[in-house]
C-alpha cells in the first residue's frame, strides 16, 4: 500500500472512530426523562431520514440519517439501533461515516436486506460535491453504494458506487438522485428502486436489477409524477400488500389540494398494479399517508410474522427550527402495521404496543357539554381511545375537541366539526417559540354519526388513528411534562365513550 493509500484509509477510519467517540462520552448526559418513552429519538445531535429498516438475525434492525455533533443537519452518518419489539430501541455504534470520496459529502438515504449467508447488506446514495456552479449554489453527484456487515459493524464495498451517472436514463440529473430500497425476488436475484429527477424538477422512480446484487443494470422507469404532486420524490419503496402494489413516495415542494396534499414536503400512498409487460407501477389510486404536521421519509419491512411495517421521519423540513437549544433533535413515528382495503392504505400502531398498557380507564355513554374532565383520564404516555357519538333525540353536537398535554397555560388540540367531517389537529399553544406550521387538517372519510379516534401520546409527540386507521394525524409537541392534563369539549351536546391506558415500560436504551 502506498503512503498517500495508508494516509487516506486513517483518514477514513477516523471519521467513524470520532463519531462513535463522541456519541458514546455525550450521549449519556441527556436525561432520560427528556426523550420519549418508546419513540426512537436521535441518540445525539441530527436526526432525518430512517434507513435500513429491516429484520436481520433475529432483531429489527433500524439506521437514521444522523448527524452526531450538533442538532442540525451536517454532513450525514448513519446512526444505528436494534429491537426486539419495535418499541424498546438499544442503540449502538455509528454505522456509516461519510469517509470516501464517492461519498464525503454524506452517506444519504437507503435499505438494508439479510443475505442467505448471513451477511447485513446496506444500499445507501453516496454524495459527493462536484464544485460550485454559476450560481454560487454547490453541485452534487449522488451515486448509489453498498456497505456489508455482522449487524455491529460495516464495510463499504470496494468497487462502489454500483449505480452511477452511466446508468441513469437520459434527461435525469445525477444530482437529484437517491434513496434506494433494495428487496431480493423469490429466484433469488436483486431489485430496487431509486428516487430521481429531471431537469425540470419532475419526480421520478427508478427501477434496477441484479443477479447478484453487485453488478446492477437499469430496468424501466417505474414510477412518473408528470408535474402531479411537487417536484423530487425521496425515499420511494414498493411492496405487494393484500392483493396490490403499494408504492410509497416523499415528495419536496407540493402545492397543497385542498385537506388531501398539504403544502411543502409531504408523503403519499399510490395503490395499484406492475404491468407484467414492462415491469411499470400503474397507478390506481393515491392519497395521503399522513394528515399531521410532522410525518415524512416513509420505509417499510416485513415482520418474521408476515407483517408490513412502517416507519417515517416524525418532523417536518419547514419545522426544523424547533431544534434550537436542544442536544438532540429528531424521532421516528411509532412503527404501523399496514394493510389495504377500498384500495386505501390503513395504519395501526404495532400490536406489541398493547404490551405496554396498565392502569385501564373505561367509561360509556357519557354526556359532555361544554368542558369536561374524567377521573383517572390524563398523562403525557397514554393510549387513548375515543367514539363519539351524537345524542339521541338531540341536535347534532356542533363540534367536539379534545385537549392533551394542557395546564392552565398550554394545550394542543384535535377538534371535530361533523356539519363538514372536518377534523383539526392544533398546538399553537403548546409552547412553540417559533412561526412554524401550528395546525393541519383533513376531512374523515365516510363520517356517519361516529367518530372513532385513537390517541397515542409519547411525552413530545401525539400521533391520531382515525376510524380503522384509513387516517392518520402525527405531531411533536414541545410542551413541559408538567402539562398533562385531558379535557373534552363540545358544542351542544355528544356522547363518547373512552378506553385510556397509560403505556410506561419501554425505555430507549442509550
Amino acid at each position: 500500500m502506498e503512503p498517500q493509500e495508508r494516509q487516506d484509509e486513517a483518514q477514513q477510519v477516523q471519521k467513524l472512530e470520532r463519531a462513535r467517540i463522541y456519541e458514546e462520552e455525550f450521549s449519556v448526559n441527556i436525561p432520560s426523562e427528556e426523550r420519549p418513552l418508546f419513540h426512537l429519538p436521535a441518540r445525539i445531535g441530527w436526526m432525518n431520514d430512517p434507513n435500513g429498516f429491516s429484520y436481520y438475525q433475529g432483531r429489527y434492525h433500524l439506521f437514521y440519517q444522523y448527524y452526531p455533533y450538533e442538532p442540525k443537519w451536517g454532513p450525514m452518518h448513519w446512526a444505528h439501533a436494534v429491537s426486539d419489539d419495535l418499541l424498546m430501541w438499544e442503540h449502538l455504534p455509528c454505522a456509516l461515516a461519510p469517509d470516501q470520496p464517492y461519498d464525503d459529502f454524506g452517506c444519504f438515504s437507503g435499505s438494508g436486506l439479510e443475505l442467505a449467508d448471513g451477511t447485513h447488506m446496506l444500499m445507501y446514495t453516496g454524495v459527493s460535491n462536484t464544485g460550485r456552479k454559476p450560481d454560487g449554489t454547490h453541485s452534487d453527484r449522488q451515486v448509489q453504494c453498498l456497505a456489508f456487515g455482522d449487524g455491529h459493524n460495516y464495510t463499504k464495498y470496494d468497487a462502489n458506487p454500483v449505480i452511477a451517472d452511466d446508468l441513469l436514463p437520459e434527461g435525469l440529473t445525477i444530482e437529484h438522485f437517491r434513496d434506494p430500497k433494495i428487496w431480493q425476488e423469490a429466484d433469488g436475484s436483486f431489485a430496487c428502486v431509486v428516487g430521481a429527477c429531471s431537469e425540470s424538477g419532475d419526480g421520478k422512480i427508478l427501477k434496477y436489477t441484479s443477479a447478484d446484487g453487485l453488478k446492477w443494470e437499469f430496468a424501466c422507469i417505474y414510477a412518473s409524477n408528470d408535474d402531479r404532486f411537487g417536484t423530487m420524490w425521496e425515499c420511494p419503496d414498493t411492496f405487494e400488500l393484500d392483493g396490490k402494489q403499494v408504492l410509497l413516495v416523499s415528495p419536496q415542494d407540493m402545492l397543497a389540494q385542498g385537506d388531501e396534499f398539504a403544502s411543502g414536503n409531504g408523503t403519499l400512498a399510490l395503490i395499484g398494479h406492475v404491468d407484467k409487460t414492462t415491469g411499470s407501477f400503474v397507478e390506481e389510486s393515491c392519497h395521503a399517508i399522513d394528515y399531521g404536521i410532522d410525518f415524512y421519509a416513509t420505509q417499510t419491512t416485513c415482520a418474521p410474522d408476515g407483517r408490513r411495517i412502517m416507519v417515517a421521519w416524525m418532523q417536518n423540513w419547514d419545522t426544523i427550527s424547533m431544534a434550537n437549544n436542544v442536544s438532540w433533535f429528531g424521532q421516528v413515528a411509532i412503527p404501523r402495521e399496514l394493510s389495504v382495503k377500498d384500495d386505501r392504505l390503513l395504519q395501526q400502531p404495532v400490536r406489541e404496543l398493547e404490551a405496554l398498557r396498565s392502569n385501564h380507564v373505561h367509561y360509556e355513554r357519557v354526556r359532555v357539554e361544554g368542558e369536561r374532565v374524567f377521573r383517572g383520564v390524563h398523562g403525557r404516555a397514554v393510549d387513548l381511545s375515543v367514539r363519539v357519538h351524537p345524542v339521541e333525540d338531540a341536535a347534532e353536537y356542533r363540534e367536539f375537541a379534545i385537549w392533551f398535554a394542557q395546564d392552565e397555560r398550554f394545550h394542543s388540540s384535535i377538534r371535530f366539526k361533523p356539519a363538514n367531517s372536518e377534523l383539526k389537529l392544533n398546538r399553537k399553544h403548546s409552547g412553540l417559540r417559533r412561526d412554524v406550521v401550528h395546525h393541519r387538517k383533513c376531512t374523515v372519510i365516510d363520517y356517519e354519526n361516529e367518530l372513532k379516534l385513537r390517541i397515542i401520546l409519547d411525552r413530545f409527540s401525539v400521533e391520531i388513528f382515525v376510524g380503522e386507521g384509513e387516517q392518520t394525524l402525527a405531531m411533536c409537541i414541545p410542551t413541559d411534562l408538567s402539562a398533562d392534563g385531558i379535557c373534552f369539549f363540545a358544542d351542544g351536546e355528544a356522547l363518547i365513550d373512552i378506553d385510556k391506558y397509560d403505556l410506561s415500560s419501554a425505555h430507549t436504551r442509550l
